[in-house]
């Protein structure tokens, strides 16, 4: 099945390179392309797009809000943004608004390629520098003394579904490690959302990491 993709850059010269990096697979399609968050949410309208490689600093609507309308509206929809800022208040906004992973531009081609197939299959992708900044940040919102994972409705096994999730594993990674079909831990993971009021699994693994389950 082709993944169909829209790039979001407001730079022609970046947005063309993207795109020739990612059309050198035929497993993705470049399906729209627009300048700013405006023009994203109107294609989105009008497109089937499976995935958006998303800029940060736009004219008209910059990354950060356009992820968020575009989460609020399509929460399935998944989203890797993509800067040259390795600022780590950058990742944090997008992920708590849902985005699928976080990548700096600077990244090699091959990186790019390997974590979009990585965000379809269900994993969380971060930069690895910007991983090092934001995991702190993360870590210092725990759960009090009474215990990392105490008074979490969730079942032992749903809390190693959680852990993985946290470290960012695949639906696939997780079935192989618990010996569980891909089915079965997609429904885990639809049970524990909506356990924990949680909308998808970016802000699981988030919630993972305040708790102290990875």
């Amino acid at each position: 099945m082709t993944i169909k993709i829209l790039l979001v850059e407001d730079q022609t010269i970046v947005r063309n390179g993207l795109k020739m990096i990612i059309e050198q697979d035929e497993k993705y399609e470049i399906v729209g392309e627009a300048s700013n968050g405006l023009e994203a949410l109107e294609i989105v309208g009008k497109k089937q797009v499976d995935l958006v490689l998303m800029d940060i600093r736009m004219p008209e609507m910059n990354g950060i809000e356009a992820t968020k309308k575009i989460k609020d509206q399509y929460p399935h929809m998944k989203i890797i943004i993509l800067t040259t800022f390795d600022d780590e208040e950058y990742a944090y906004e997008t992920l708590k608004d849902g985005a699928n992973g976080f990548l700096l531009k600077s990244s090699e081609p091959a990186k790019l390629l390997s974590s979009i197939q990585s965000v379809m299959e269900g994993g969380l992708v971060l930069q690895e520098d910007v991983a090092a900044k934001l995991m702190p940040k993360l870590l210092k919102q725990t759960v009090s003394s009474n215990g990392p994972t105490q008074n979490i409705p969730l079942t032992e096994r749903e809390l190693e579904i959680v852990k993985l999730i946290g470290e960012g594993k695949t639906n696939k990674e997780i079935a192989n490690r618990l010996f569980l079909s891909i089915g079965t831990v997609k429904n885990h993971i639809t049970h524990i959302l909506q356990e924990l009021d949680l909308r998808d699994r970016t802000q699981l693994a988030i919630y993972a990491l305040k708790k102290g389950i990875v």
